[in-house]
């Protein structure tokens, strides 16, 4: 559940749990849904399903991270959470307290917390002792309809709770978005991938992709996705899109 990870916008990915329910149609084909219940049937997903709190050693993954990321004089980006959400109402408050103490501890590293539920950001960071200091905060954006009704919530939050920057999860994207001045910071651009995989028309990435540049924000195109073992690839017009929000050592 924490490890080096593949995807480009992180160096790690730690999981303090596992275990989610649907809340819209990006969900619709959840990998993590199919990876942990259907395959590996390590948790029941859904809204009558349970939340796994993970190991003592995958908690202590963060430390470990942390200490190497001061011997190089760097701050490492961790992904949390993929198989599950940080906002999850179904959440054992002291679990989130727990994961916030963890990550207070780590200052040479920086929490990457995506969510569906951002809209109960502020209320939940507040009961778990504040969001820390060394945290982003994110939202994930299928269509246009996601982005109008979670954008300043986001945007909100971020701001009350002292976050580093913000990100957008643009994957699975589902239709055409039109960014304005309250976008996130970093805008991460994805098809989705799987047997069910829904089209993404490359217009709508390329469209992202330009209205970043002249928002001035980070773009990342993650990949083309698709239902075949070649999925296209990560690089949109044969060329990569990637940076990284500059944030001090």
């Amino acid at each position: 559940m924490g490890a080096e990870t593949k995807i480009e916008w992180a160096d790690h990915t730690w999981n303090p749990w596992i275990g989610c329910q649907k809340v819209g149609a990006p969900c619709d084909f959840c990998y993590a849904e199919e990876l942990m219940d259907v395959r590996y049937g390590r948790v029941v997903w859904g809204p009558h399903g349970e939340r796994v709190r993970t190991s003592d050693a995958t908690w202590a993954n963060l430390r470990k991270w942390n200490a190497a990321a001061e011997r190089a004089g760097v701050r490492r980006l961790v992904f949390s959470l993929s198989l599950g959400d940080i906002w999850d109402n179904k959440v054992p408050p002291e679990w989130r307290r727990d994961a916030f103490d963890e990550a207070r501890k780590c200052p040479n590293l920086i929490m990457l917390y995506l969510s569906k539920r951002i809209g109960n950001a502020v209320e939940m960071a507040r009961e778990a002792g504040g969001l820390p200091p060394n945290a982003a905060l994110g939202s994930t954006f299928g269509d246009q309809a996601d982005y109008d009704r979670d954008r300043l919530k986001l945007f909100d939050a971020a701001r009350e709770l002292g976050a580093l920057f913000t990100f957008g999860s643009f994957e699975p994207l589902l239709g055409p978005v039109i960014l304005d001045r309250f976008a996130p910071d970093w805008i991460i651009v994805g098809g989705e991938s799987g047997k069910n995989a829904r089209p993404m028309d490359l217009d709508w990435a390329r469209s992202l992709k330009r209205q970043s540049a002249e928002l001035g924000r980070v773009f990342n195109f993650k990949q083309v996705g698709g239902r075949g073992k070649d999925k296209g690839g990560h690089t949109l017009d044969g060329e990569t899109y990637f940076d990284r929000p500059k944030v001090a050592a």
